[in-house]
């Protein structure tokens, strides 16, 4: 195949990958082939679907080898309900819902979700004390024989386990803070930021293993997008795809020149679909370093990794 029949071929498949997107827009969601991931936007503040409601915060649903999984629910559960209903996507028929980080933007419509389905599995990031609960062994804390019972905590005789509520009593909930397959070649990705701001702050990401390579979802990459890659490469080193927030939101021009380097140069991403917190200049930038490999993924669209 000649170098110009090449490229008129790859035009004209992403023409019908946005011509698909387009037209799913109007439409109920039917994805048949299981083998492919397909991401739908329900939650983000750019677009331009009517209907739906634009709002800071993230959302989508992931639908792959016959599993539907909710990752993050947005800011608002009044939004979300409006963006689920106007994509007609039932929430109460979900295998499972990623909750990425403890942000208010990520987590703030858990409520509507757990309204229509108040069983299903949560899996969220472990964290000491944190919103989604926790536990702790009860040795965590020194210990002074000498004092009274009274004076002692739980009379000088603690539980094995100590174990603490979270902001949704009764939720399925499993804490996560390692890489954890949760289903056939789909994974959650656990990392620890160390950025001022978010220091400590635990983030899971979605790791889907393809025949085409590893489509990974992430909500912010608040542990930086490069330690996510790195981590996601021990599942499968070729990138197919990256979805969701880079937090480049208030980056220099240098730092997301620098991240975008990584990306297309380094790691060999080929596909981007940025959303949420990675921010207009950003876009800008990753559009001409991707060309034809960047999808646009405002909220509403459906999108997926295109024919290899």
């Amino acid at each position: 195949m000649t170098c110009g029949a090449s490229v008129a071929s790859w035009s004209t498949a992403l023409l019908l990958i946005l011509g698909c997107t387009r037209a799913t827009l109007a439409a109920p969601i039917a994805h048949v082939d299981s083998s492919t991931p397909m991401i739908t936007i329900l939650y983000d503040a750019f677009g331009n679907l009517p209907g739906m409601q634009e709002d800071w915060g993230y959302a989508a649903l992931i639908e792959y080898g016959g599993r539907r999984i909710l990752f993050d629910t947005g800011n608002n559960p009044d939004i979300l309900a409006r963006n689920a209903q106007a994509r007609k996507i039932d929430l109460s028929r979900l295998d499972s819902v990623v909750m990425s980080h403890r942000h208010g933007d990520h987590m703030g419509g858990l409520a509507y979700v757990l309204k229509v389905n108040p069983t299903v599995k949560i899996y969220a990031p472990k964290e000491g004390f944190g919103v989604y609960g926790a536990d702790l062994p009860g040795s965590f804390y020194r210990r002074d024989p000498s004092l009274p019972p009274e004076q002692r905590y739980y009379n000088g005789a603690p539980p094995d386990i100590m174990r603490f509520g979270s902001a949704w009593p009764g939720a399925n909930i499993e804490l996560v803070d390692k890489t954890l397959a949760i289903a056939p070649d789909i994974h959650l990705i656990s990392l620890v930021s160390d950025k001022p701001g978010t220091l400590e702050l635990r983030e899971l990401s979605l790791a889907i293993n393809t025949p085409d390579g590893l489509v990974i979802v992430v909500g912010c990459a608040h542990p930086g997008i490069e330690k996510v890659i790195d981590a996601g490469r021990a599942i499968n080193p070729r990138i197919r795809m990256i979805a969701g927030g880079l937090h480049l939101v208030v980056a220099s021009d240098p730092d997301i020149e620098r991240i975008i380097l990584a990306l297309h140069d380094h790691f060999r991403v080929e596909y981007i679909a940025p959303g949420h917190c990675t921010g207009e200049p950003a876009f800008t930038a990753l559009k001409k370093a991707f060309g034809g490999h960047y999808l646009y993924a405002g909220l509403g669209t459906s999108i997926s990794s295109p024919p290899n």
